[in-house]
């Protein structure tokens, strides 16, 4: 019995440490040197080859070096019985909702606007903050830890998602109600996970349906954008900018118009970065849960894609 890391171009020294460190006698194998593909019982994947898992034969298990799993779940050949399981980590949740922080402060106290006088050299007091209302897509794990710290500082938050919710301490609305969400925002933070259903949701159709001027905060996943409905949304004013840290195609190709738009802010992919030394923990008690024939935890519900 073996565990296979597959991630094509990741340094993965760092987790094989952080394994071995919990199990010893752990047997690892890393892709493509996976010589023994009849031993492995459980995966651990980033942005694995499409199929590659066929070559398995007795897999119990796929393990998500991340809290994503869309990039597992694009993988149609992936058996519909084979659990899938993520990484929860109070690390991740903390950097994540750090950005969104920083990024809600910085529209409302318009760090851009005085950057850019201090380059034009202009003293400026009139108007130093802008109201805002935040309205989060997806208030999961991630999303209402964003709604709990940005309440804390005093601001009104909005949630959206798919379900009804109950005991939440801040107004929620869900299925068709979206127009009634986006008309009580102006800065919209998209937390959403990656699904059929969600993929290009931020379109422009969905931008008209914004106030007009609403600040885009996307950390969730590059495909949930229609990355030239973003640039037509903010010349025809329905949005007034963005911060971005997840692309269609990353690294962010150099030729991309993105870059050369000072409405928008780029980051690359650094919202919340996995820690080895918090996932490990969870990657082995799953591996050692199939020896136990026990539930495993962090298990994804696959109908509903997270």
């Amino acid at each position: 019995m073996s565990l296979a890391i597959i991630s094509p171009g990741k340094n993965v020294t760092v987790w094989i440490e952080n394994f071995k460190k919990l199990d010893p006698s752990l047997k690892v194998q890393v892709y493509p040197d996976i010589t023994h593909p009849e031993e492995v019982q459980a995966v651990t994947l980033w942005n694995h080859p499409k199929g590659i898992l066929d070559d398995f034969p007795n897999l119990k298990l796929v393990c998500s070096m991340g809290a994503g799993v869309d990039h597992i779940l694009a993988d149609e050949s992936i058996p519909e019985d084979l659990p899938i399981t993520r990484i929860i980590d109070d690390k991740l949740t903390q950097s994540m909702t750090n950005y969104v922080v920083m990024g809600v402060l910085n529209f409302h106290r318009q760090i851009k606007r005085y950057q850019n006088d201090q380059q034009r050299k202009v003293w400026d007091m009139s108007n130093p903050e802008i109201p805002v209302r935040v309205g989060i897509l997806g208030v999961g794990e991630l999303g209402g830890d964003i709604a709990e710290k940005l309440m804390q500082l005093r601001f009104e938050v909005v949630g959206f998602g798919n379900s009804p919710k109950e005991n939440l301490s801040f107004e929620y609305f869900f299925g068709d109600e979206i127009h009634k969400f986006l008309s009580k925002i102006n800065i919209l933070v998209c937390m959403l996970p990656l699904t059929e259903k969600t993929e290009g949701v931020l379109n422009l159709d969905f931008f008209k349906k914004c106030q007009k001027g609403t600040y885009l905060i996307n950390v969730a996943r590059g495909r949930h954008l229609v990355e030239e409905d973003l640039l037509k949304a903010l010349d025809e004013g329905y949005i007034s900018g963005a911060l971005l840290d997840v692309f269609q195609k990353e690294p962010l190709p150099v030729e991309h118009p993105f870059w050369e738009r000072e409405e928008i802010t780029i980051t690359p992919h650094i919202a919340s970065v996995t820690n080895p030394a918090a996932a490990a923990p969870q990657i082995i008690e799953n591996y050692h849960r199939i020896k136990k024939c026990q539930p495993f935890i962090n298990q994804i519900n696959r109908k509903r894609g997270y």
